[in-house]
């Protein structure tokens, strides 16, 4: 492929947990780089077009592999992207030079003109605290808006963070859109919620709508990327169904999401019966 003999790769390199993810847009911005290579994933302004995250990978070992392309499908992915949109610079982000150096061989990029280190622009003090925080709170960073990764993290944590950025006096100034994510592998662990837990907080505030007289059926799907839900109920005679079944259900995926940082897939609620209340 001879157009990539043009492209300019760069690498931003730093160790993990030290806020690389975070920062990535920043660095890309002052070098005018619109591809970013992070964590199996290949991004494109704030944009996913093509790869898997590593960071949804079950165990360490396959974070790696993920992560620095040795698997041949996603590696044909990634190449066959870049060879679809021929981008005319590339950061890639890792844990190391080796690292980097090894994904751009995986790829057939061009051998990295330039390296840019997470000491370069971050101090030691916010490299500290954004270890703490991947230690403690096991919270990871992916450097694109949540909506863009939602489709295939949505059971793991996400949660929008938007950073007002300049890049100097006399300079344009950007919001630089993240997502903030609690991989499958992390350091806390594995954590699984019941899907009891489900079916008691929909059937919960089922109780609390006035136009619904009793939950008849319940079933829960529980999928990697957060909770199927299935009900069946019985409906109150004089009120607006379709109006009452609309606000449980946006009460009952804010309430799951809330209550168990879950995004809920998709909740279906039919009304299989009227309940007649009795005159008095």
């Amino acid at each position: 492929m001879l157009f990539l003999n043009k492209t300019k790769v760069y690498a931003f390199v730093g160790p993990s947990g030290t806020g690389k993810s975070y920062r990535a847009q920043m660095v890309a911005n002052e070098k005018n780089i619109k591809y970013i290579i992070d964590d199996g994933l290949l991004i494109r302004e704030n944009e996913i077009i093509a790869g898997k995250s590593a960071k949804k990978a079950d165990t360490k070992i396959e974070t790696v592999k993920q992560a620095i392309f040795l698997d041949g499908e996603e590696k044909n992915e990634i190449c066959n992207a870049i060879k679809k949109y021929k981008p005319e610079s590339i950061l890639i982000l890792g844990t190391s030079d080796d690292m980097v150096n090894k994904i751009a061989e995986n790829l057939n990029l061009p051998k990295i003109q330039e390296t840019i280190y997470i000491t370069d622009v971050a101090t030691k003090q916010e490299m500290e605290t954004a270890r703490r925080i991947r230690q403690t709170e096991g919270k990871h960073v992916i450097p694109v808006p949540t909506f863009e990764i939602k489709k295939d993290f949505s059971g793991y944590l996400l949660d929008p963070l938007q950073i007002f950025k300049t890049k100097g006096k006399g300079q344009k100034p950007y919001i630089a859109e993240k997502s903030i994510i609690r991989p499958t592998f992390s350091y806390l662990g594995r954590f699984t919620i019941s899907d009891s837990v489900f079916k008691e907080i929909v059937e919960y505030i089922a109780t609390k709508m006035s136009e619904i007289h009793k939950v008849l059926k319940t079933r829960i799907d529980n999928t990697p990327e957060g909770p199927i839900i299935y009900m069946e109920v019985s409906v109150v005679y004089g009120y607006n169904v379709v109006d009452g079944l609309l606000e449980f259900k946006r009460r009952a995926k804010k309430e799951i999401e809330n209550l168990t940082a879950m995004n809920v897939v998709s909740i279906d609620v039919v009304a299989r019966s009227v309940y007649m209340p009795e005159e008095e």
